[in-house]
Protein backbone atom coordinates (compact mmCIF):
# COMPACT_ATOMS: atom_id res chain seq x y z
CA UNK A 1 0.00 0.00 0.00
CA UNK A 2 1.53 3.47 -1.25
CA UNK A 3 1.24 6.12 1.91
CA UNK A 4 0.41 9.44 0.22
CA UNK A 5 2.01 12.59 2.07
CA UNK A 6 -0.26 15.07 2.57
CA UNK A 7 0.05 18.88 3.57
CA UNK A 8 1.46 18.54 7.01
CA UNK A 9 3.79 15.28 6.52
CA UNK A 10 7.09 15.28 5.05
CA UNK A 11 8.96 12.75 3.25
CA UNK A 12 12.33 12.09 4.88
CA UNK A 13 13.78 9.48 2.26
CA UNK A 14 14.57 12.17 -0.49
CA UNK A 15 15.94 15.08 -1.51
CA UNK A 16 17.88 17.33 0.60
CA UNK A 17 18.29 16.93 4.32
CA UNK A 18 19.50 20.03 5.70
CA UNK A 19 16.20 22.34 5.11
CA UNK A 20 14.13 19.24 5.76
CA UNK A 21 15.55 18.57 9.29
CA UNK A 22 15.53 22.72 9.70
CA UNK A 23 11.82 22.90 8.55
CA UNK A 24 11.33 19.48 10.97
CA UNK A 25 12.97 20.65 14.22
CA UNK A 26 12.11 24.59 14.58
CA UNK A 27 8.07 23.90 15.55
CA UNK A 28 9.62 20.69 17.40
CA UNK A 29 11.85 23.40 18.81
CA UNK A 30 9.03 26.13 19.83
CA UNK A 31 6.73 23.12 20.60
CA UNK A 32 9.18 22.31 23.64
CA UNK A 33 9.48 25.94 24.56
CA UNK A 34 5.56 26.56 24.67
CA UNK A 35 5.56 22.97 26.94
CA UNK A 36 7.88 24.41 29.61
CA UNK A 37 6.34 27.52 29.51
CA UNK A 38 4.08 25.82 31.62
CA UNK A 39 6.12 24.95 33.91
CA UNK A 40 8.15 28.21 33.63
CA UNK A 41 4.40 30.30 34.27
CA UNK A 42 3.85 28.27 37.62
CA UNK A 43 7.02 29.29 38.92
CA UNK A 44 7.50 32.58 37.78
CA UNK A 45 3.78 33.14 39.37
CA UNK A 46 4.77 31.30 42.42
CA UNK A 47 8.19 33.20 43.30
CA UNK A 48 6.67 36.48 42.15
CA UNK A 49 3.19 36.64 44.07
CA UNK A 50 3.64 33.84 46.78
CA UNK A 51 7.33 33.32 47.55
CA UNK A 52 10.30 31.68 47.44
CA UNK A 53 9.41 29.09 49.49
CA UNK A 54 6.46 28.10 47.10
CA UNK A 55 9.26 28.50 44.07
CA UNK A 56 11.09 26.12 46.00
CA UNK A 57 8.04 23.87 46.43
CA UNK A 58 7.09 23.76 42.75
CA UNK A 59 11.20 24.05 41.37
CA UNK A 60 11.34 20.97 43.62
CA UNK A 61 9.52 18.48 41.99
CA UNK A 62 10.90 18.62 38.41
CA UNK A 63 13.46 15.62 39.16
CA UNK A 64 11.26 13.56 40.77
CA UNK A 65 7.89 14.05 38.21
CA UNK A 66 10.91 13.27 35.73
CA UNK A 67 11.98 9.87 37.38
CA UNK A 68 8.52 8.71 37.87
CA UNK A 69 6.72 9.52 34.30
CA UNK A 70 10.37 9.33 31.97
CA UNK A 71 9.66 5.33 31.97
CA UNK A 72 6.25 6.00 30.53
CA UNK A 73 7.44 8.75 28.21
CA UNK A 74 10.24 6.65 27.16
CA UNK A 75 7.39 4.10 25.21
CA UNK A 76 6.56 6.81 22.91
CA UNK A 77 10.11 6.86 21.55
CA UNK A 78 9.08 3.37 20.29
CA UNK A 79 5.81 4.83 19.25
CA UNK A 80 7.92 7.47 16.91
CA UNK A 81 10.30 4.67 15.40
CA UNK A 82 7.60 1.97 14.69
CA UNK A 83 5.34 4.42 13.02
CA UNK A 84 8.25 6.43 10.82
CA UNK A 85 9.40 2.52 9.97
CA UNK A 86 6.02 1.67 8.49
CA UNK A 87 5.37 5.19 7.43
CA UNK A 88 8.90 4.63 5.13
CA UNK A 89 8.19 1.22 4.09
CA UNK A 90 4.63 2.35 3.04
CA UNK A 91 3.21 -0.43 5.63
CA UNK A 92 -0.30 1.30 6.18
CA UNK A 93 -1.67 -1.62 7.56
CA UNK A 94 1.04 -2.21 10.52
CA UNK A 95 0.98 1.72 10.76
CA UNK A 96 -2.79 1.96 11.92
CA UNK A 97 -2.07 -0.81 14.23
CA UNK A 98 0.79 0.72 15.84
CA UNK A 99 -1.32 3.87 16.12
CA UNK A 100 -3.95 2.23 17.96
CA UNK A 101 -1.86 0.26 20.07
CA UNK A 102 0.04 3.33 21.38
CA UNK A 103 -3.24 5.25 22.16
CA UNK A 104 -4.67 2.32 24.36
CA UNK A 105 -1.13 1.81 25.96
CA UNK A 106 -1.04 6.06 26.65
CA UNK A 107 -4.16 5.66 28.21
CA UNK A 108 -3.08 2.70 30.58
CA UNK A 109 -0.09 4.27 31.16
CA UNK A 110 -1.47 7.66 32.05
CA UNK A 111 -4.21 6.04 34.72
CA UNK A 112 -1.30 4.17 36.58
CA UNK A 113 0.47 7.28 36.96
CA UNK A 114 -2.38 9.40 38.38
CA UNK A 115 -3.11 6.98 41.56
CA UNK A 116 0.92 6.37 41.67
CA UNK A 117 1.98 9.88 42.35
CA UNK A 118 -1.05 10.75 44.29
CA UNK A 119 0.04 7.61 46.71
CA UNK A 120 3.91 7.79 46.63
CA UNK A 121 3.92 12.33 46.37
CA UNK A 122 5.09 12.45 50.41
CA UNK A 123 6.78 9.59 50.68
CA UNK A 124 9.24 10.13 47.78
CA UNK A 125 9.60 14.05 48.96
CA UNK A 126 10.70 12.93 52.63
CA UNK A 127 13.01 10.55 51.00
CA UNK A 128 14.52 13.15 48.79
CA UNK A 129 15.16 15.21 52.41
CA UNK A 130 12.97 17.97 50.45
CA UNK A 131 13.18 21.23 53.11
CA UNK A 132 10.19 20.86 55.79
CA UNK A 133 8.89 24.21 54.89
CA UNK A 134 8.24 23.61 51.49
CA UNK A 135 6.83 19.65 51.49
CA UNK A 136 3.56 20.47 52.11
CA UNK A 137 2.94 22.46 49.27
CA UNK A 138 5.16 20.01 47.16
CA UNK A 139 2.76 17.52 47.88
CA UNK A 140 -0.03 19.39 47.21
CA UNK A 141 1.50 19.90 44.07
CA UNK A 142 2.53 16.69 42.98
CA UNK A 143 -1.16 15.36 43.48
CA UNK A 144 -2.82 17.87 41.29
CA UNK A 145 0.04 17.54 39.26
CA UNK A 146 -0.67 13.90 38.47
CA UNK A 147 -4.45 14.01 38.27
CA UNK A 148 -3.61 15.16 35.02
CA UNK A 149 -1.13 12.15 33.96
CA UNK A 150 -3.40 10.54 31.34
CA UNK A 151 -4.00 13.60 29.54
CA UNK A 152 -0.37 14.13 29.31
CA UNK A 153 0.56 10.56 27.89
CA UNK A 154 -1.87 11.01 25.73
CA UNK A 155 -0.62 14.34 24.36
CA UNK A 156 2.81 12.78 24.44
CA UNK A 157 2.05 9.67 22.22
CA UNK A 158 -0.38 11.03 19.83
CA UNK A 159 2.17 13.71 18.95
CA UNK A 160 5.15 10.65 18.50
CA UNK A 161 2.94 9.76 15.95
CA UNK A 162 2.69 12.87 14.09
CA UNK A 163 6.68 13.63 14.36
CA UNK A 164 6.82 10.16 12.94
CA UNK A 165 5.40 11.26 9.72
CA UNK A 166 7.06 14.38 9.94
CA UNK A 167 3.82 16.68 11.04
CA UNK A 168 5.85 19.02 13.53
CA UNK A 169 3.56 21.95 13.15
CA UNK A 170 -0.12 21.04 14.30
CA UNK A 171 1.57 20.54 17.64
CA UNK A 172 3.02 23.78 18.12
CA UNK A 173 -0.64 25.67 17.38
CA UNK A 174 -2.23 23.27 19.92
CA UNK A 175 0.48 23.87 22.74
CA UNK A 176 0.03 28.00 21.03
CA UNK A 177 -3.82 27.59 22.70
CA UNK A 178 -2.91 25.36 25.20
CA UNK A 179 -0.06 27.57 26.74
CA UNK A 180 -2.17 31.00 26.98
CA UNK A 181 -4.56 29.36 28.60
CA UNK A 182 -2.02 27.94 31.13
CA UNK A 183 -1.41 31.88 31.58
CA UNK A 184 -4.19 33.33 32.06
CA UNK A 185 -5.04 30.31 34.47
CA UNK A 186 -2.22 30.89 36.42
CA UNK A 187 -2.75 34.69 37.13
CA UNK A 188 -6.77 33.95 37.67
CA UNK A 189 -6.06 31.33 40.35
CA UNK A 190 -3.15 32.41 42.18
CA UNK A 191 -4.09 36.58 42.26
CA UNK A 192 -7.40 36.93 41.94
CA UNK A 193 -8.68 33.25 43.78
CA UNK A 194 -5.63 32.97 46.32
CA UNK A 195 -5.07 29.42 45.42
CA UNK A 196 -0.76 29.39 45.80
CA UNK A 197 0.55 25.96 44.42
CA UNK A 198 -2.66 24.62 44.38
CA UNK A 199 -3.61 27.34 41.61
CA UNK A 200 -0.59 26.89 39.14
CA UNK A 201 -1.18 22.95 39.22
CA UNK A 202 -4.78 23.21 38.39
CA UNK A 203 -3.74 25.60 35.76
CA UNK A 204 -1.16 23.49 34.17
CA UNK A 205 -3.53 20.67 34.22
CA UNK A 206 -6.36 22.10 32.37
CA UNK A 207 -3.85 23.63 29.91
CA UNK A 208 -2.43 19.65 29.57
CA UNK A 209 -6.14 18.75 29.15
CA UNK A 210 -6.86 21.34 26.27
CA UNK A 211 -3.77 20.49 24.08
CA UNK A 212 -4.92 16.72 24.59
CA UNK A 213 -8.07 17.17 23.11
CA UNK A 214 -6.86 19.28 20.53
CA UNK A 215 -4.28 16.27 19.25
CA UNK A 216 -7.05 13.75 19.60
CA UNK A 217 -9.17 15.59 16.93
CA UNK A 218 -6.61 15.81 14.62
CA UNK A 219 -6.30 11.93 14.74
CA UNK A 220 -9.50 11.10 14.91
CA UNK A 221 -10.80 13.69 11.84
CA UNK A 222 -7.70 12.76 9.70
CA UNK A 223 -8.47 11.21 6.33
CA UNK A 224 -4.71 9.91 6.88
CA UNK A 225 -3.46 5.96 7.23
CA UNK A 226 -2.92 6.89 10.89
CA UNK A 227 -6.43 8.07 11.31
CA UNK A 228 -7.71 7.00 14.96
CA UNK A 229 -10.79 5.03 15.12
CA UNK A 230 -12.16 4.88 18.77
CA UNK A 231 -13.48 1.62 18.37
CA UNK A 232 -10.50 0.39 16.52
CA UNK A 233 -8.49 0.88 19.87
CA UNK A 234 -6.45 -2.47 20.71
CA UNK A 235 -3.27 -3.87 21.98
CA UNK A 236 -1.85 -5.51 19.15
CA UNK A 237 0.80 -7.78 20.56
CA UNK A 238 3.47 -8.22 18.05
CA UNK A 239 3.19 -3.83 17.87
CA UNK A 240 3.72 -3.56 22.06
CA UNK A 241 6.64 -6.07 21.75
CA UNK A 242 8.02 -3.80 19.07
CA UNK A 243 7.25 -0.86 20.94
CA UNK A 244 8.65 -2.20 24.44
CA UNK A 245 11.78 -3.29 22.54
CA UNK A 246 12.71 0.16 21.01
CA UNK A 247 10.78 2.33 24.39
CA UNK A 248 11.42 0.55 27.26
CA UNK A 249 15.14 0.62 27.18
CA UNK A 250 14.93 4.78 26.13
CA UNK A 251 12.25 4.75 29.05
CA UNK A 252 14.27 2.84 31.77
CA UNK A 253 17.75 4.93 30.50
CA UNK A 254 15.35 8.35 31.32
CA UNK A 255 14.57 7.10 34.30
CA UNK A 256 18.56 6.19 35.06
CA UNK A 257 18.96 10.26 34.44
CA UNK A 258 16.24 11.06 36.94
CA UNK A 259 17.81 8.84 39.49
CA UNK A 260 20.58 10.49 38.78
CA UNK A 261 19.39 13.95 39.08
CA UNK A 262 17.10 13.18 42.32
CA UNK A 263 20.30 12.36 43.86
CA UNK A 264 22.19 15.92 43.14
CA UNK A 265 18.40 17.52 43.84
CA UNK A 266 18.66 15.63 47.37
CA UNK A 267 21.98 16.79 47.53
CA UNK A 268 21.16 20.37 46.39
CA UNK A 269 18.14 20.01 49.20
CA UNK A 270 20.35 19.56 51.41
CA UNK A 271 21.81 23.74 51.38
CA UNK A 272 18.47 25.28 52.35
CA UNK A 273 15.30 26.31 50.67
CA UNK A 274 17.15 29.43 49.26
CA UNK A 275 19.51 27.28 47.22
CA UNK A 276 16.87 25.11 46.11
CA UNK A 277 14.71 28.24 44.89
CA UNK A 278 18.23 29.57 43.23
CA UNK A 279 18.75 25.90 41.54
CA UNK A 280 15.23 25.31 40.14
CA UNK A 281 15.05 28.74 38.72
CA UNK A 282 18.07 28.18 36.90
CA UNK A 283 17.53 24.63 36.01
CA UNK A 284 13.76 25.85 34.79
CA UNK A 285 15.67 28.47 32.35
CA UNK A 286 18.67 25.90 31.06
CA UNK A 287 15.26 23.84 30.21
CA UNK A 288 14.79 25.67 27.62
CA UNK A 289 18.36 24.96 25.97
CA UNK A 290 17.95 21.21 26.44
CA UNK A 291 14.31 21.49 24.48
CA UNK A 292 16.12 23.48 21.61
CA UNK A 293 18.52 20.70 21.87
CA UNK A 294 16.26 18.16 21.79
CA UNK A 295 14.67 19.13 18.69
CA UNK A 296 17.14 17.81 16.83
CA UNK A 297 17.18 14.51 18.81
CA UNK A 298 13.75 14.08 17.63
CA UNK A 299 14.64 14.76 14.07
CA UNK A 300 17.66 11.88 14.20
CA UNK A 301 15.10 9.40 15.34
CA UNK A 302 12.45 10.11 12.47
CA UNK A 303 14.56 10.97 9.88
CA UNK A 304 16.62 7.33 10.29
CA UNK A 305 13.38 5.50 11.10
CA UNK A 306 11.90 6.94 7.83
CA UNK A 307 15.16 5.93 5.86
CA UNK A 308 15.84 2.53 7.68
CA UNK A 309 12.25 1.48 6.69
CA UNK A 310 12.58 2.69 2.98
CA UNK A 311 16.13 1.05 3.31
CA UNK A 312 17.90 4.11 2.35
CA UNK A 313 20.98 3.07 4.62
CA UNK A 314 22.91 5.78 3.05
CA UNK A 315 21.44 9.00 4.32
CA UNK A 316 22.27 7.95 7.90
CA UNK A 317 25.26 9.36 8.46
CA UNK A 318 24.13 12.82 6.65
CA UNK A 319 21.39 12.81 8.82
CA UNK A 320 23.73 12.50 11.72
CA UNK A 321 26.60 15.28 10.42
CA UNK A 322 23.47 17.94 10.00
CA UNK A 323 21.99 16.85 13.59
CA UNK A 324 25.23 17.05 15.11
CA UNK A 325 25.65 20.02 13.35
CA UNK A 326 22.73 22.10 14.27
CA UNK A 327 22.69 20.55 18.03
CA UNK A 328 25.78 22.37 18.25
CA UNK A 329 25.80 25.44 17.13
CA UNK A 330 22.32 25.96 19.05
CA UNK A 331 23.54 24.36 22.55
CA UNK A 332 26.95 27.28 22.28
CA UNK A 333 24.68 30.09 21.06
CA UNK A 334 22.00 29.80 23.56
CA UNK A 335 24.36 28.74 26.60
CA UNK A 336 26.49 32.54 25.71
CA UNK A 337 22.97 34.20 25.98
CA UNK A 338 21.87 32.63 28.84
CA UNK A 339 24.70 33.25 30.57
CA UNK A 340 24.94 37.00 29.79
CA UNK A 341 21.17 37.57 30.26
CA UNK A 342 21.22 35.39 33.24
CA UNK A 343 20.65 37.96 36.07
CA UNK A 344 17.38 39.85 34.88
CA UNK A 345 16.10 36.20 33.85
CA UNK A 346 16.31 35.19 37.03
CA UNK A 347 14.81 37.95 38.51
CA UNK A 348 11.28 37.26 36.72
CA UNK A 349 11.17 33.83 39.06
CA UNK A 350 12.56 35.81 42.55
CA UNK A 351 13.72 38.96 43.88
CA UNK A 352 15.74 37.85 46.46
CA UNK A 353 19.31 38.90 45.66
CA UNK A 354 20.69 35.71 47.33
CA UNK A 355 18.63 33.11 45.02
CA UNK A 356 19.87 34.95 41.85
CA UNK A 357 23.36 34.95 42.70
CA UNK A 358 22.76 30.74 43.59
CA UNK A 359 21.32 30.54 40.03
CA UNK A 360 24.05 31.94 38.32
CA UNK A 361 26.60 29.96 40.15
CA UNK A 362 24.69 27.37 38.20
CA UNK A 363 24.86 29.18 34.94
CA UNK A 364 28.84 29.60 35.30
CA UNK A 365 29.47 26.21 35.70
CA UNK A 366 26.92 24.57 32.89
CA UNK A 367 25.99 27.59 29.93
CA UNK A 368 29.08 26.89 27.73
CA UNK A 369 28.73 23.14 28.00
CA UNK A 370 25.25 22.32 26.65
CA UNK A 371 26.36 21.17 23.32
CA UNK A 372 27.93 18.38 24.57
CA UNK A 373 25.24 17.25 26.00
CA UNK A 374 23.22 18.10 22.74
CA UNK A 375 25.69 15.87 20.44
CA UNK A 376 25.15 12.64 23.24
CA UNK A 377 21.80 12.48 22.73
CA UNK A 378 21.75 13.12 18.97
CA UNK A 379 23.93 10.44 18.71
CA UNK A 380 21.36 8.39 21.18
CA UNK A 381 18.48 9.31 18.80
CA UNK A 382 20.26 8.08 15.76
CA UNK A 383 20.76 4.40 17.27
CA UNK A 384 17.14 4.56 18.34
CA UNK A 385 15.77 5.34 14.85
CA UNK A 386 18.25 2.47 13.53
CA UNK A 387 16.33 0.20 16.09
CA UNK A 388 19.29 -0.59 18.75
CA UNK A 389 18.11 0.62 21.92
CA UNK A 390 19.39 -1.24 24.42
CA UNK A 391 22.94 -0.14 24.04
CA UNK A 392 22.56 3.22 24.94
CA UNK A 393 20.62 2.52 27.64
CA UNK A 394 23.60 0.66 28.70
CA UNK A 395 26.12 3.15 27.81
CA UNK A 396 23.58 5.86 29.72
CA UNK A 397 23.74 3.85 32.83
CA UNK A 398 27.68 3.84 33.11
CA UNK A 399 28.42 7.30 31.56
CA UNK A 400 26.21 9.18 32.94
CA UNK A 401 24.18 7.48 36.18
CA UNK A 402 26.69 5.57 37.90
CA UNK A 403 29.41 8.38 37.22
CA UNK A 404 26.94 11.05 38.64
CA UNK A 405 26.53 8.84 41.86
CA UNK A 406 29.90 8.10 42.20
CA UNK A 407 30.70 11.92 41.96
CA UNK A 408 28.06 12.50 44.83
CA UNK A 409 29.96 10.40 47.27
CA UNK A 410 33.45 10.62 46.43
CA UNK A 411 34.32 13.70 44.94
CA UNK A 412 31.17 15.98 46.29
CA UNK A 413 31.38 14.48 49.51
CA UNK A 414 35.10 15.64 50.40
CA UNK A 415 34.07 19.49 48.28
CA UNK A 416 30.64 20.17 49.43
CA UNK A 417 30.56 23.08 46.84
CA UNK A 418 27.51 23.72 44.71
CA UNK A 419 30.49 23.94 41.49
CA UNK A 420 31.87 20.91 42.47
CA UNK A 421 28.21 18.73 42.44
CA UNK A 422 27.24 20.77 39.19
CA UNK A 423 30.62 19.87 37.34
CA UNK A 424 29.40 16.33 37.17
CA UNK A 425 26.87 17.18 34.58
CA UNK A 426 29.47 18.30 31.35
CA UNK A 427 32.07 15.73 32.55
CA UNK A 428 29.49 12.95 32.20
CA UNK A 429 28.68 14.05 28.93
CA UNK A 430 31.36 14.37 27.16
CA UNK A 431 32.67 10.96 28.28
CA UNK A 432 28.83 9.60 27.33
CA UNK A 433 28.72 11.31 23.81
CA UNK A 434 32.41 9.66 23.36
CA UNK A 435 31.06 5.73 24.41
CA UNK A 436 28.12 6.70 22.30
CA UNK A 437 29.72 7.54 18.74
CA UNK A 438 31.74 4.20 19.15
CA UNK A 439 28.87 2.44 19.49
CA UNK A 440 27.24 4.21 16.58
CA UNK A 441 30.00 3.35 14.28
CA UNK A 442 29.92 -0.08 15.45
CA UNK A 443 26.58 -0.28 14.79
CA UNK A 444 26.41 1.42 11.62
CA UNK A 445 29.12 -1.25 10.23
CA UNK A 446 26.58 -4.00 11.38
CA UNK A 447 23.51 -2.28 9.40
CA UNK A 448 25.27 -1.73 6.51
CA UNK A 449 27.01 -4.95 6.53
CA UNK A 450 23.36 -6.65 7.00
CA UNK A 451 22.06 -4.85 3.98
CA UNK A 452 25.39 -6.06 1.89
CA UNK A 453 24.24 -9.76 2.94
CA UNK A 454 20.17 -9.36 2.04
Amino acid sequence: MKIIAKKYEMDMCNGPLSGKILQFSLPLMLSGVLQLLFNAADMIVVGRWVGSNALAAVGSTASLINLIVNLFIGLSVGVNVLVAKYYGSNHGKDLSETVHTAVLTAIIAGVFLLFLGIIIAPHALRWMDSPAEVIDQSTLYLRIYFIGMPVMMLYNYCSAILRAVGDTKRPLYYLTVAGVINVVLNLFFVIVCDLGVAGVAWATTISQAVSCTLVLQCLIRSDAVYKLNIKGLRLYKDKVVRMLKIGLPAGIQSCLFSISNVLIQSSINSFGAQVVAGNSAASNLENFIYTANNAFYQSAISFTGQNVGAKKHKRIIPIMLWCICFTTVTGLCLGILLYHFGEPLLGLYATEAEVIAIGMIRFRVLCFAFAIGGIMDVIVGMMRGMGYAFVPMLVSLTGVCAFRIFWIYTVFERYRELETLYLSYPISWAMTATAHLICFIIVYHILTKRKKIQ
